[in-house]
């Protein structure tokens, strides 16, 4: 099968989470032995970000850590219709600009023989309601929604035909436990700054009570302005800027201890869904202490795959005793591994995409799939 991708930009993860899934899902597709394409807009947000910040190495970066994957850039010329013409499963990222969110449903109304899904992994329905509402989705097979949240308010504003929850994963191809890699600190924490949605937090969470204990603490991630780095330099945390994602775990690996901090928008407005950083850490086998979030769906086992904290106090309280004890921290972990590995895999999330798939009538992808069981 042929899957085509609209992404904000595959080749670049600066402050871009959602290039971790895709790449993972990709892979996943193509170890399947599928063809998957991506394609992102030639002035992408994320990408310029990262050459300003990181220059072109960062790039070749990329194709040297998953050569694999493919991403073309399109500018206002790019005959998107031929794009289309050959893929039977397209799937646009709501970062897309919606004059192409329309162009492309319009080609799927007009004799286009693809499923097309358009998957959204953001809060702006709930934050920036109108951009989401002006989006032409008439001509949309269905919707990918990242959390059952995110999917409700959709079908409660009557945006898309079906829409269906797809949760984000680790792609464990990468992520995975270094036993082999020795400890060299205490905490860790990859995230980034996040347009103030979470600024009190990582100084409840983070600053204060690693200042507290006296922790051996690095902070990974961008757009850290002045007066945030000021303040994690004073408490004694090291700042390290941004990380390729295929270092991240590495860099769990090198430490005792993470932790998850959601934006603010997640947890009040979209509960029951985590960063794609929960997924990830877990799956490198690494405790970690979350700041409070309404696991509405049940995805781990809080307490077991990992612990949760009310405010900063206890984070510090949990903090001193995790890294005390070593078979708490321990079990934690591969508690948290073990969920990850039968729940929340990039393959999990492909067998799940397939399953939306088979239940559209229509289109080349649910042909195929049919004529792929006859033939087991």
């Amino acid at each position: 099968m042929r899957f085509l991708l609209y992404t904000h930009s595959l080749i670049s993860d600066w402050n871009h989470g959602n290039a971790h899934f895709l790449r993972g899902i990709m892979r996943e597709l193509k170890a399947r032995g599928h063809d998957a394409k991506a394609l992102e807009p030639e002035n992408a947000w994320s990408r310029d970000n990262l050459l300003k910040d990181q220059g072109r190495s960062a790039v070749e970066r990329f194709r040297r850590d998953f050569p694999e994957l493919s991403s073309r850039a399109y500018g206002p010329g790019f005959d998107h219709e031929e794009a289309l013409n050959g893929a039977d499963v397209v799937i646009v990222h709501e970062w897309t600009d919606p004059a192409l969110v329309a162009r492309i449903g319009r080609a799927r109304r007009q004799g286009g023989r693809f499923t097309l899904l358009f998957h959204d992994t953001h809060h702006r329905a709930v934050s920036a309601e109108e951009d989401i509402a002006d989006l032409m989705l008439r001509d949309y097979d269905g919707i990918l929604a990242f959390g059952e949240t995110l999917r409700q308010r959709y079908l409660r504003a009557g945006w898309g035909r079906q829409v269906f929850t797809w949760h984000e994963a680790a792609d464990d191809r990468l992520f995975k436990p270094h036993p082999e890699i020795g400890k060299t600190g205490d905490l860790v924490w990859i995230g980034n700054w996040g347009d103030d949605e979470r600024t009190a937090e990582i100084q409840s969470f983070l600053i204060e009570p690693s200042h507290a204990l006296g922790l051996s603490a690095t902070v990974r991630g961008v757009r850290y302005p002045a007066a945030a780095l000021r303040a994690l330099r004073e408490a004694g945390l090291s700042y390290g800027g941004w990380i390729a994602n295929a270092d991240v775990p590495e860099a769990f690996a090198r430490h005792r201890v993470t932790m998850h901090i959601p934006r603010r928008p997640y947890v009040e407005a979209l509960p029951g869904i985590p960063t794609i950083r929960m997924f990830e850490a877990l799956a490198c086998g690494i405790p970690l202490i979350s700041a409070p979030w309404s696991d509405s769906e049940m995805l781990f086992r809080p307490g077991q795959d990992f612990l949760f904290v009310r405010d900063g106090a206890e984070m510090t309280s949990r903090l001193r005793d995790l890294l005390n004890d070593p078979a708490q921290a321990s079990a934690l972990a591969a508690s948290g591994l073990e969920t990850i590995r039968a729940r929340h895999t990039c393959r999990h999330r492909v067998d799940e995409l397939f399953s939306i798939l088979e239940g559209y009538g229509a289109s080349r992808a649910t042909r195929e799939l049919a004529l792929n069981e006859v033939e087991k």
